[in-house]
């Protein structure tokens, strides 16, 4: 019998709500502008987790060219006007939360993204009803954003949990890295518009416990880890 389940720890972009693919869609038109002489699809691909800070360095510094005054705000304000049109909850995650809340379990949410994006999107597709005032933990507070587990490690000293009364669902590398390094158990979520093809099995060569392309199945391996009864599960 593995420890019972106590909290659930969500990253936001790509878990909570889908907001990865319109995002990466605004980096990469921007961005294809800025530095031509890079596959930016493809980078982006590579980056999927990073804060847009530390995508904006990473690309300029493999580009012969330079960005623009204010790059960062540029992007930040385009992305955000997409966002608040178009943004949308990962499906079923309406219903899981309703079902962890209504059962008793704690949530939190760990994200690399600023504060008030993350509230911004919990307002535009109506998640607060049930997420407004849980936990929130970003990269602002650390020094050092996912992969490094540095914010995950501050989540679970304010939480006053264990790593294994805990289980967090992660769509990114960087995220599932992150929360791994943590001693975390972590549910890799492939459903996010942005996951491209074979991303499941590099959940899992990054350290994910297991992997999901619904929020049904993510909820059914909670239920499982609730009563303590998912610890002869294998990683799929």
């Amino acid at each position: 019998m593995s420890t019972p389940l106590q909290q659930v720890i969500f990253d936001c972009d790509g878990v909570l709500v889908d907001s990865e693919v319109l995002a990466e869609e605004e980096l990469s038109r921007q961005l294809g502008e800025w530095l031509p002489d890079l596959d930016t699809e493809a980078e982006l691909r590579a980056a999927l987790g990073m804060t847009t800070e530390a995508i904006l360095g990473h690309l300029e510094a493999m580009s012969a060219h330079t960005l623009p005054p204010q790059a960062m705000e540029r992007i930040d304000h385009a992305i955000e006007s997409r966002l608040a049109k178009e943004l949308a909850p990962i499906s079923g995650m309406a219903e899981l939360l309703g079902g962890l809340l209504a059962n008793g379990v704690a949530v939190a949410i760990v994200s690399n993204s600023a504060e008030r994006r993350v509230r911004a999107s919990l307002a535009a597709t109506g998640l607060d009803r049930w997420l407004g005032s849980v936990p929130l933990f970003t990269a602002e507070q650390v020094a050092r954003p996912k992969p490094a587990p540095d914010v995950y490690q501050l989540a679970l000293r304010q939480l006053g949990r264990d790593a294994q009364e805990c289980v967090v669902i992660e769509d990114s590398l960087a995220g599932v890295s992150a929360a791994v390094a943590a001693g975390l158990r972590v549910i890799g979520f492939t459903g996010a518009g942005h996951i491209p093809p074979g991303h499941a099995q590099r959940q899992l060569e990054a350290g994910a416990w297991q992997s999901r392309a619904s929020m049904e199945e993510v909820s059914a391996l909670i239920s499982q880890l609730r009563i303590g009864q998912a610890s002869d599960l294998s990683a799929t």
